[in-house]
């Protein structure tokens, strides 16, 4: 399967802390990293605090969406993730974007995610690794990010 994850962090060192999340994808049982965006920095959506460092990588993956959710929450947990409200600031979060065209709706996870297309922060180096891709139900990903121009972002590398 082929999964997008979306990366955020903007406490402690985000960027590195970015950088190890996408190194510990990377590593996951069963999986191999096939692209990877570059950094990007965008100010705090429905959050607080610093500006935020996002990337997307995509990974092969033989894990189950949901054993893949767990892995992630286990990355976010080694980087001291916690959860006190939601879009509270963080250390790290990692996020399924897509898996590869499935339409996911459980009570833990939502497939695409939901408000993906809704966010420069994740659209922009998203279509970095991916530019032709279709999100599911949507249709293709490059046609939400130009009205998104209210939302500042910058690629750091």
């Amino acid at each position: 399967m082929i999964a997008y994850v979306g990366i955020g962090a903007n406490l402690g060192d985000a960027r590195a802390n970015v950088a190890d999340a996408l190194v510990r994808l990377g590593a996951l049982a069963g999986s191999r990293l096939l692209a990877q965006s570059s950094a990007w920095r965008t100010a705090p959506i429905d959050s607080s605090g610093d500006d935020y460092i996002n990337a997307v990588a995509c990974i092969d993956t033989s894990l189950s969406a949901q054993e893949l959710l767990a892995a992630l929450h286990a990355i976010e947990l080694a980087h001291g993730r916690e959860r006190p409200y939601r879009n509270a600031p963080r250390t790290l979060d990692l996020d399924i974007l897509l898996y590869n065209d499935e339409r996911i709706d459980t009570a833990t996870l939502q497939v695409p995610h939901p408000r993906m297309i809704e966010r420069a922060f994740v659209l922009a180096p998203l279509l970095e690794i991916a530019p032709t891709i279709d999100v599911p139900g949507h249709g293709p990903a490059r046609d939400y990010l130009a009205g998104l121009a209210g939302q500042p972002i910058e690629r750091l590398n």
